[in-house]
């Protein structure tokens, strides 16, 4: 015994200072993990924020359930969209449009004819002609871009145009 308190007398200083930094050493270990439970703590307020006396199994099994309901929910809109997709090719999409005068001695191109096309080139043209007694508007309908009935050089120009997808504005 009398050898140890020798040994602790002699370095004492080293002693002393081997405690120290091993001090030194711990504190900094001891603040490092700190923050990373400061930093850990943090994330888990975020994720259960909102959630006020959940614990983190029963905010998971929520989650997870709300994730399969807007799964089912993202399928029937897929659904829904493909529904209104198919209707859509059914509707008018392609216009064509078109001024002129029936008559050489009329001005102000007050005659037209406007074809209106779905998808699959089926729809109607209206001709409206104007004349200084009256004006005559009529339809004829149109089945894969053509029609039974004879049409004129402006009814089928009408068509090409809805067809070529052409904006009246830009053909002036």
């Amino acid at each position: 015994m009398d050898q140890a308190r020798e040994l602790v007398r002699i370095y004492n200083i080293e002693i002393i200072l081997g405690l120290l930094v091993a001090f030194l050493v711990l504190l900094a270990l001891y603040l490092i993990a700190e923050i990373r439970i400061s930093k850990l703590k943090d994330r888990y307020n975020q994720l259960v924020r909102g959630y006020d006396g959940i614990d983190i199994e029963d905010l998971l099994i929520k989650n997870s359930s709300e994730i399969d309901e807007l799964k089912r929910e993202i399928t029937n809109l897929n659904k829904e969209l493909d529904s209104l997709e198919m209707k859509l090719t059914f509707a008018i999409q392609k216009v064509g449009f078109v001024r002129y005068n029936a008559f050489g001695d009329m001005g102000s191109e007050l005659s037209f004819s406007i074809a209106f096309l779905d998808n699959f080139l089926n729809g109607f043209i209206l001709t409206s002609i104007y004349g200084r007694e009256h004006s005559t508007c009529y339809a004829k309908p149109i089945k894969d871009g053509k029609s039974i009935y004879p049409l004129s050089v402006e009814e089928i120009q009408a068509i090409d145009r809805a067809i070529k997808g052409e904006d009246y504005a830009k053909s002036i």
